[in-house]
């Protein structure tokens, strides 16, 4: 399979960036408020919001309509890593708070589940300066960081991968404002985690 990597600026995942650009930067100097990196201790934090989001989506990995849309949806599922993390560093998940936004074994609806995954795969491409963080730490992708470990293809070509499946896709109108409300909602959500665990 060839994937052509030249593509127009014109398309879904570019306007999803524009659309929620302004609620990414404020997650993200939130985030770096919190400072996480500081020490194992406030990176435990950070792992427990991780955690928290990835819960919300982890049905979406397994759910079988968006399987035959997008490629690797399996391999790109990263809430057991985040198990993983917290065991390396001999803490406990947080108890689940209510059901999931996606529950294992209902149908999702599409289009919102497009721009939860938008936003969760977007934040995996731009792990690479947080593993770098965290190797202050000393964590690293086999150890406490591994959910920010990059896929073997690398994160450029992964992400790549991704958003062509994700532009390539035929929606309608309805369709689009609902991805963009996902994205948008995917966000903050993060953002209110960030703000009850760090407080």
């Amino acid at each position: 399979m060839t994937i052509a990597l030249d593509r127009p600026a014109d398309n879904r995942a570019s306007r999803l960036k524009a659309l929620t650009h302004t609620t990414h930067d404020r997650l993200d100097k939130t985030i770096m408020a919190g400072e996480p990196f500081a020490s194992r201790e406030r990176y435990v934090l950070f792992l427990k919001v991780q955690h928290a989001f990835h819960r919300e989506i982890d049905a979406l990995y397994s759910d079988p309509a968006l399987d035959r849309l997008l490629p690797d949806l399996t391999g790109r599922r990263r809430f057991g890593l985040i198990e993983q993390d917290l065991a390396d560093l001999g803490t406990e998940p947080p108890p689940a708070e209510g059901a999931p936004v996606f529950r294992q074994g209902d149908p999702a609806d599409v289009p919102t589940a497009l721009g939860w995954l938008y936003v969760a795969e977007g934040s995996n491409l731009g792990a690479a300066f947080l593993l770098k963080a965290a190797a202050g730490l000393g964590l690293s992708a086999t150890f406490g960081a591994r959910h920010l470990a990059a896929a073997p293809q690398g994160r450029g070509l992964h992400w790549k991968t991704f958003t062509i499946a994700l532009d390539g896709l035929e929606l309608s109108e309805a369709d689009e404002t609902r991805v963009t409300a996902g994205a948008k909602a995917a966000f903050a959500r993060v953002h209110a985690l960030v703000v009850a665990t760090f407080g």
